[in-house]
């Protein structure tokens, strides 16, 4: 299980003579006409995890929704309702600025987003995130993936990615993990009442977070924290393992406060004490 010396060997004291960028620059990718909550969650979480700057990539109307947000957000809004094809140029150039990526997040199923994702995916070669729609994408042409990506199903998607249900013992639920990771050749972080991470080598294990956070765009938040990691520097088990933890004990702190009435924005505001707490 992770724990406090783990995550301080990732954070030692900041330099006096740092400057901006030093600490991670991460690119999401994500959202749709419809959908604008889901990267804007991934990248607050990722900016309060201590990313220095971190640019959203969305179609316009999502794109412009998010800037609206924070100031703290930068938006690369691509034109059109949804992420397609023609988009690859400006997010490969993009990702070429950035210490990592995430993609994913309210991406939407169009069969031109999922060409799209996979396409960007077999040319990345920065450590990567890979959530929500984009497993849908990556499901269909697991080849794409890499040593250096993190895949952040929930039961359904890992369902979606192995056509198997991921089973309640915990012993079971580990080497389907475990095994999964081998056979992709990435790192999973299996989501749940107790999160399972495992490169195909390693199984870790973590047991913050709630029933409470169920509600939408908890899985956002840690796909945003996960990516600061990668930013950071961390290889890809530490980056999953503390995200899991760090984003439970935020839910963990806004549930005490408020219970059933938590939102993501209410774990959001818990991450710094979160890390207070851990560091």
């Amino acid at each position: 299980m992770i724990n406090k010396k783990i995550i301080k060997k990732l954070f030692p004291k900041r330099q006096a003579w740092g400057h901006k960028g030093d600490f991670g620059k991460l690119l999401v990718i994500g959202g749709n006409k419809r959908y604008s909550g889901s990267p804007a969650f991934s990248a607050i979480a990722a900016l309060k995890s201590g990313s220095d700057l971190v640019t959203i990539a969305a179609p316009e109307r999502p794109a412009n929704i998010m800037a609206s947000f924070s100031p703290d957000i930068i938006t690369e809004p691509l034109k059109g309702d949804f992420v397609k094809t023609c988009h690859l140029k400006t997010l490969l150039e993009l990702s070429e600025w950035s210490d990592a990526v995430v993609v994913g997040g309210g991406l939407g199923r169009n069969p031109g987003t999922f060409k799209l994702v996979a396409m960007f995916l077999e040319k990345l070669n920065k450590p990567c995130v890979v959530d929500a729609d984009a497993i849908h994408a990556v499901a269909k042409k697991p080849g794409v993936l890499k040593k250096q990506f993190i895949l952040t199903p929930h039961s359904q998607e890992f369902f979606i990615l192995t056509n198997k249900k991921p089973a309640h013992n915990i012993e079971e639920r580990k080497q389907q993990v475990k095994t999964t990771a081998s056979e992709l050749k990435a790192t999973i972080l299996l989501k749940g009442h107790i999160d399972i991470i495992s490169d195909g080598v390693v199984v870790e294990t973590n047991e913050t977070g709630n029933p409470y956070m169920t509600v939408g765009g908890t899985g956002d938040t840690i796909t945003g924290i996960c990516g600061a990691m990668l930013a950071k520097g961390a290889d890809t088990l530490n980056a999953a393992c503390i995200a899991a933890c760090v984003n439970g004990l935020s839910g963990d702190l806004a549930a005490k406060k408020l219970g059933m009435s938590m939102t993501a924005s209410d774990l959001l505001n818990e991450i710094p004490n979160a890390w207070k707490k851990l560091c």
